[in-house]
């Protein structure tokens, strides 16, 4: 179990030192190719309701556990170091923290040269909202409102499910807990995709989407919770307000309209002492969400910048107690 600990925590070292590789066969980029393909397939055969989303998402996370699964089967009889470089790539390509920050970052800097047009192009990369009209507060917030919501999606969830499912298999005697918790991870991941892709409200996807969004809900339910303490910590040695960050969660995490969503971002919103939320455009409908947060405070560039400092020690935190829990449980309950 160590050797899984240990694999969790090069994975975050390896994302922060080289980020998201622009590589065409990267596992995520993978999934999506495939989830594209198979929407295709089964809107040609007619399966666009419920019973086709339900095929796409399930099909999706067969072929890809499937293909690990018989991949590292075939590496570990080569050599068990082989099977362990699988684990360890695909446990860092499936950490985002570095490219979240990356992406937060170019939004701060275009508004602190008072350039809007830079700044609406960096954030429509990151955000699904229409850019184009934001003022400057309203890129400040769309920002940290991704910095903090990609927080639980991104770090937490991926970390949660690796931990839960190597745990798990190591209690009921798998001899590889690494290469389990790599199944829990690569499960998420897939819905995390499929979500991303097809988990619209729209008219085209209603039906066909509606199981990999409620997939989604479910596998972030649990992570999204457990951020309100890694973020209380986090805001400990971030100079922010950990207890006013708890105090908004617990006041405002459920006006958000998902239910995941609004925990890490109302804990953001009172640690920084601003407001998030309010009307956004989703394409082409203003969308009313309520305000996240409290307090007069002019949002500023500087804000973005807090938010991904809490969020880049907040995910220290996590991969080490994750790896914690990891060593710990298993010596406890074996």
């Amino acid at each position: 179990m160590i050797h899984a600990a240990a694999i969790l925590i090069s994975a975050l070292i390896l994302d922060l030192i080289l980020g998201d590789p622009p590589f065409r066969f990267h596992p995520v980029r993978l999934i999506g190719s495939t989830i594209s393909a198979l929407e295709r397939l089964f809107l040609k055969l007619g399966w666009s309701g419920l019973i086709g989303g339900a095929l796409l998402a399930s099909a999706t996370i067969a072929i890809f556990l499937g293909v690990y699964l018989a991949v590292r089967s075939f590496l570990a009889r080569l050599h068990p170091f082989l099977a362990s470089v699988l684990d360890l790539y695909l446990a860092y390509s499936f950490l985002a923290l570095k490219d979240l920050l990356n992406h937060a970052t170019p939004v701060a800097q275009a508004l602190t040269r008072s350039d809007l047009t830079q700044a609406r192009a960096a954030l429509q990369k990151i955000v699904g909202r229409d850019t184009s009209n934001l003022d400057a507060e309203g890129l400040v917030r769309g920002a940290v409102e991704s910095v903090a919501e990609n927080f639980v999606d991104g770090v937490i969830s991926p970390m949660f499910w690796y931990t839960l499912v190597a745990v798990l298999s190591h209690l009921s005697g798998c001899p590889a807990p690494a290469a389990a918790g790599i199944v829990g991870m690569l499960a998420f991941k897939a819905i995390s995709t499929l979500d991303s892709m097809v988990g619209y409200r729209s008219d085209h996807y209603l039906l066909f989407g509606r199981p990999a969004a409620r997939l989604d809900d479910l596998a972030n339910f649990f992570p999204a919770r457990l951020s309100l303490i890694i973020l209380y910590i986090g805001a400990l040695f971030s100079s922010e307000s950990g207890w006013n960050g708890w105090k908004i969660a617990l006041r405002d995490r459920r006006k958000h309209p998902s239910p995941n969503a609004g925990h890490p971002e109302s804990f953001v919103a009172g640690a920084l002492g601003i407001k998030l939320g309010g009307p956004s455009l989703y394409q082409g409908e203003v969308v009313d969400k309520p305000w996240l947060g409290e307090g007069d405070e002019v949002v500023a560039p500087q804000h973005i910048h807090r938010s991904c400092r809490l969020v880049y020690r907040s995910s220290w935190i996590s991969v080490l107690l994750f790896a914690a829990v990891i060593v710990a449980l298993s010596a406890v309950l074996s």
